[in-house]
């Protein structure tokens, strides 16, 4: 047994630790720098893995940033003013009378004898419309005459007296007062004379009237008075009636209010043409022929006269008309919906889109309108033809916001994005 144990071989003890009995470690141990190299390995690993994670979730952060900011723009259309068209036509509306239009009142008291033309009837001028039967002018007339008669007489024995002494003055026969006395007797019955033939006159003036004649050619269109009526003579006095109404309708006056802003257009000679519902696809042409060259302060408009021939008699004093004028526009103008329009206290305004790089910016810009006919509004000031307004801007958008410009239609759809044809959106995760 002592044999068996001195023929094995001797074997080292192991220095890193107990012997293990069976197994020989010959293996030489780990240096620090393989230690390292390991650890950075290690670690290099893990920040790869670990940046593989943070950048979707950064990238997925931005987008959602982006989106949230991108949603929280005011969607705007914009669409750039149409030039308005060197001359336009406006639509006012108008009252027609007639050239000529007059009252016809009596000039004499009395009473209706007889009347020769009723309404509608075209007179000519000169012709006898009616009678007035006054028998106290008629008495005042020969009263008058009889006066006359009585002053002529007087006045013829006063001149013969007044030469009889004149002639025995001469040869000292009378006295010297008694001739200045029937001269100026003579003189002063002379100037009776004279008195009684102006009363004579306007006696028989007022006997004239009693025939009442038209004024002027033209058509009655009212009569007052009938047989036996009591007439007033005059138009203020108390109890007076108008006995006929006369026009001229050969030419018809229409007078219309322009508004103060297409007052400076609308000159003697513009075109105008009339429209009436009667007479439904046709026009009465005519034109400016005078102005009041004044803007009433009370409704800032002008007054303006249109004349229109009406040889056929179509029109009729009375009558309203929609009154067409063709105007030269003086300086140029942009037309816009009155959509586009913002009613801000500070006055009106239009919002127009600055694109710049940081995206695209609202402004409100204050303007001066012209016509307005309810659908679509003229801008005389303010815009420039290359603008971009926004179409039925929002009532809450303030000058400075950021909006996102959408267009009209993009593939059918209203109000979609503008964007390009091969751009794709990326989903919260940064996939496709």
């Amino acid at each position: 047994m002592t044999e068996i144990n001195q023929s094995q071989p001797d074997r080292k003890p192991n220095s890193h630790g107990p012997e293990i009995h069976g197994y020989d470690d010959d293996r030489p141990p780990i240096s620090g720098r393989k230690a390292i190299l390991a650890l950075t390995v290690v670690l290099v690993v893990a920040a790869v893995v670990a940046v593989a994670e943070l950048i979707p979730r950064l990238r997925a952060e931005k987008t959602l940033k982006a989106r949230t900011s991108d949603l929280a723009l005011a969607d705007v259309i914009v669409d750039k003013p149409k030039v308005g068209e060197p001359s336009q036509e406006i639509v006012l509306p108008g009252n027609m009378f007639a050239y000529v239009d007059s009252p016809i009142y009596a000039r004499t008291d009395g009473y209706l004898d007889k009347w020769y033309f009723d309404i509608g009837a075209r007179v000519r001028k000169g012709q006898l419309l009616a009678t007035i039967a006054s028998p106290e002018v008629d008495q005042q007339l020969a009263q008058a005459k009889a006066d006359l008669a009585t002053a002529e007489a007087n006045a013829g024995y006063a001149k013969q007296q007044a030469a009889r002494y004149t002639d025995l003055l001469a040869s000292n026969a009378v006295a010297q007062q008694d001739t200045e006395n029937f001269v100026t007797q003579a003189a002063s019955t002379n100037t009776q004379v004279k008195s009684a033939q102006a009363n004579v006159q306007r006696l028989e003036q007022l006997t004239g009237f009693e025939s009442v004649y038209a004024p002027f050619d033209g058509i009655v269109t009212a009569r007052g008075v009938d047989t036996g009526t009591l007439i007033n003579a005059g138009s203020g006095t108390s109890g007076a009636r108008e006995m006929f109404h006369m026009d001229d309708e050969h030419i018809m006056r229409v007078y219309v209010n322009v508004p103060q802003i297409d007052s400076p257009s609308c000159t003697p000679g513009t075109p105008a043409d009339l429209a009436l519902e009667e007479y439904p696809g046709r026009r009465f042409h005519g034109k400016v022929v005078r102005t009041a060259r004044a803007i009433d302060p009370t409704s800032r408009t002008l007054l303006v006269e249109v004349d229109v021939p009406n040889r056929d008699g179509s029109l009729v004093p009375g009558a309203y008309t929609e009154v067409h004028f063709q105007l030269n526009v003086v300086r140029e103008t942009l037309i816009l919906p009155v959509s586009t329009l913002l009613f801000r206290q500070e006055g009106l305004r239009v919002v127009t889109v600055i694109h710049g790089k940081d995206g695209d910016t609202a402004r409100l810009v204050p303007i001066t309108i012209g016509q307005d006919d309810g659908r679509v509004v003229q801008v005389i000031e303010g815009l420039q033809p290359n603008d971009e307004v926004v179409q039925s801007p929002p009532d809450s958008i303030v000058d400075g916001e950021r909006v996102r410009v959408v267009a009209p239609s993009n593939g059918g759809v209203p109000g979609a994005p503008r964007v390009e044809e091969n751009q794709s959106t990326q989903g919260p995760e940064g996939g496709e």
